[in-house]
């Protein structure tokens, strides 16, 4: 519940952040166009004798346009359907990437130290006492060294089924919110390319109602156009880094479950023989 109560805010968020971009630019080109009037009514009654073109205004605006200026801008001729949800895909993306990381970062361990501890607890307080251990460490390598101690007395033969059982189930765990990753990274760019497909049907629409092809017209419909695909790839390049780096995460993990199972059943072999 924590989980999609998260992620239906950020959703939340995201479109109020698009909506406040929509409402900003427009306030935006109306205060413009008030200031231009009154500029323009001022300049009518000053009457100058000599007027020279002055280039500041222009190299002003130029300057306003960059950063995140260039960035709405971009986003509104890309068409804010398609633009929003490609954002909308990097923005969940982003979520279950973050969610995975920091849930990672919280299942590592030093597990030198914590196999360590484990032996010394069942040489010298016994099973019983390595369970307790266990039971107070966090992380998967716990939680499987837990459920093999706790069915160390039925064999080693159970003990070592037990230990497989488990760890495919922390695995899965570890690989909760993937699918959902990819699924954004594969969809990102089809939108992208969609948006691409109606944008150019839309430019020979143009084109067929001019009866005429002018240059400017299929440059501009192919650009707006284009803008959809590259909105696409950056979200898919963005979402396939942190996609990446938590497969790296998880199959750490997994080979240190692998290895400290190992070490776990040569202790319960050398406990036995004692």
């Amino acid at each position: 519940m924590k989980k999609a109560f998260t992620l239906f805010l950020v959703a939340i968020l995201s479109l109020g952040t698009i909506a406040y971009a929509n409402g900003e630019d427009s306030t935006s080109a109306s205060t413009d166009s008030t200031i231009e009037m009154t500029d323009s009514a001022a300049m009518e009654e000053a009457a100058p004798e000599t007027t020279l073109p002055e280039a500041t205004p222009t190299e002003t605006m130029e300057v306003e346009e960059t950063g995140h200026q260039w960035v709405k801008k971009k986003f509104i001729e890309g068409g804010w359907e398609f633009m929003a949800i490609v954002t909308a895909c990097l923005i969940f993306g982003l979520a279950f990437a973050f969610e995975r990381i920091i849930s990672l970062n919280l299942s590592e361990i030093n597990t030198s130290k914590f196999v360590a501890d484990v032996n010394n607890a069942l040489n010298n307080g016994g099973v019983d006492s390595a369970k307790e251990l266990c039971k107070n460490t966090r992380g998967p390598v716990a939680s499987v060294f837990y459920q093999g101690l706790d069915r160390a007395k039925e064999g080693l033969d159970v003990v070592e089924k037990s230990i497989v059982s488990y760890g495919s189930v922390q695995m899965g765990q570890l690989e909760k919110g993937l699918v959902w990753i990819s699924l954004f990274i594969a969809l990102a760019p089809m939108l992208g390319f969609m948006g691409t497909v109606i944008g150019m049907i839309d430019a020979f629409d143009q084109i067929q109602a001019a009866g005429d092809i002018q240059p400017s017209m299929v440059a501009g419909g192919i650009k707006v156009a284009l803008l959809t695909t590259l909105a696409g790839l950056i979200v898919a390049i963005i979402l396939q880094v942190f996609y990446n780096y938590i497969v790296s995460k998880i199959d750490s993990l997994v080979n240190e479950m692998e290895d400290s199972s190992i070490q776990l059943m040569d202790m319960l072999i050398e406990n036995n023989k004692n």
